[in-house]
């Protein structure tokens, strides 16, 4: 006699879950849409959220120009010239030459005397306390939020998701565009991974699949739903067994979000607003899907992968590895800013690295893994500028500021999402410390470390 999780695996194959969607002709989403809009007093900011998998040399992304230890003696292959870099406008630093297209963001009369938005703000000197310089440990603290626990696996902005943003009625409320889940959007409610919209299918016509997901039971958990949603959306069995609610709910939440999926896809070719010209290659295809699906559905976190920045050889100094990703990510920025013109004032874009690279270059035209890192933070309502990289913050020497070796981070990566997290969705101080556990302890321990840098409004 089958048992009620063979059936259900059988089930799953009958379906074709080759790739997870469904054609658009076989959902009609006015029940899913119905209830977010019923959802009472939700945000409606928006955050991207760009992850530089590898540890990226912030010292040649935000050149500490007046330093006067940023040399060719201690970088004779990536020293860039200062006729070469970008003026940012603070007489201190300077922007990697490959990062013009950023400009067309950065740019205010009152940073760099040329118009502009000055919505773009480039903070160096981000880190922690006990910096690893292990990728994996790193990686775990930047996206759990908690220094010091890499075994952690609930996200922090999967926290700020759960506790603010609904998505237990919202099951497309945020998402990874990634071949493998973020950790930063991992935890107890289901929240999808998808590498492309299109490949995010059921297989099989239309009618098949619409006879496969079926519709879910008029109460939750009860009998009467068919197919798919019946299945997951109905009675639990073995309810002592661990995990089932998570199980059954993973079902519901990956057939709702594959529908509406599905039909922001089968809105047509996506053409991107104002011009916008995205990078090639995966990453800029990504980036692509995001503005698509910010504008055709419901979902408003969402978060993209780019590697490579482990650049221990032949990194490059204008041109190579390293400057072609900075100019991939500029790009980016500067197609997202125009493709989402209609969202700016409500959106939030940020990049995150598990650490930065040494000072000096190794003996292998590259660097090594180091401590403090470099983000950016886009938005209509981010204040333009340099951040913790001029004469002020940044003194003689300090790009040895840590063990001789390294940049010393001066604001903690956790104040920087604090500042997100407050000044754009909203939360108040007890929210905060939920989403990120331990936040006003950890201040009260190194009050310096966690003074906002005021780059939201």
């Amino acid at each position: 006699m089958s048992t009620p999780d063979c059936i259900r695996r059988d089930f799953l194959k009958a379906g074709g879950l080759t790739g997870l969607a469904v054609g658009l002709n076989t959902f009609c989403p006015g029940i899913f849409h119905r209830r977010v809009l019923a959802a009472p007093n939700l945000s409606k900011k928006k955050l991207i959220f760009l992850f530089q998998r590898g540890g990226n040399d912030g010292v040649n992304t935000v050149i500490p120009r007046g330093d006067p230890e940023y040399n060719s003696i201690h970088r004779p292959t990536l020293f860039i010239d200062p006729a070469e870099a970008l003026d940012l406008g603070n007489g201190f630093a300077q922007l990697h030459p490959q990062m013009q297209s950023m400009l067309d963001i950065y740019n205010h009369t009152s940073l760099t005397g040329i118009a502009g938005p000055g919505n773009l703000a480039a903070i160096h000197r981000i880190g922690y306390a006990g910096q690893s310089q292990s990728h994996f440990d790193s990686q775990q603290y930047w996206e759990n939020g908690l220094p010091g626990q890499p075994d952690r696996e609930e996200g922090m902005i999967y926290r700020q998701v759960a506790k603010t943003l609904d998505p237990t009625n919202n099951h497309f409320v945020a998402a990874s565009l990634s071949s493998s889940q973020m950790v930063a959007l991992k935890g107890s409610l289901p929240l999808p991974t998808l590498s492309d919209p299109a490949n995010f299918k059921f297989s099989g016509n239309p009618s098949r699949v619409s006879k496969f997901l079926g519709s879910l039971p008029s109460a939750p958990s009860g009998p009467g739903g068919k197919g798919f949603l019946g299945l997951y959306g109905g009675p639990r069995d073995f309810p002592q067994k661990p995990y089932r609610d998570t199980v059954y709910s993973t079902g519901v939440v990956l057939a709702e979000a594959v529908q509406v999926v599905q039909s922001a896809v089968g809105g047509g070719t996506y053409t991107p607003a104002n011009g916008a010209v995205y990078p090639t290659g995966d990453f800029g295809d990504k980036l692509r899907s995001v503005a698509m699906l910010l504008k055709r559905t419901p979902v408003q976190v969402l978060g993209v992968n780019i590697g490579g920045w482990d650049t221990h050889t032949d990194q490059g100094s204008i041109n190579g590895s390293h400057g072609n990703l900075l100019r991939a990510v500029a790009d980016g920025f500067k197609a997202l800013y125009l493709d989402l013109q209609e969202q700016w004032q409500d959106l939030v874009i940020v990049t995150m690295t598990e650490f930065g690279r040494t000072s000096i270059e190794n003996d292998s035209l590259g660097t090594d893994h180091a401590y403090a890192c470099v983000s950016f933070v886009a938005g209509g309502g981010v204040r333009g500028g340099v951040y913790n990289c001029g004469p002020d913050t940044w003194a003689p020497g300090d790009l040895f500021s840590q063990d001789s070796r390294y940049v010393r981070h001066r604001t903690d990566y956790r104040a920087v999402f604090a500042e997100i997290f407050m000044k754009h969705f909203g939360d108040d101080r007890a929210l905060l410390n939920e989403v990120i556990p331990g936040y006003d302890a950890a201040a009260a321990a190194s009050p310096g470390d966690f003074q906002f840098l005021n780059f939201m409004a």
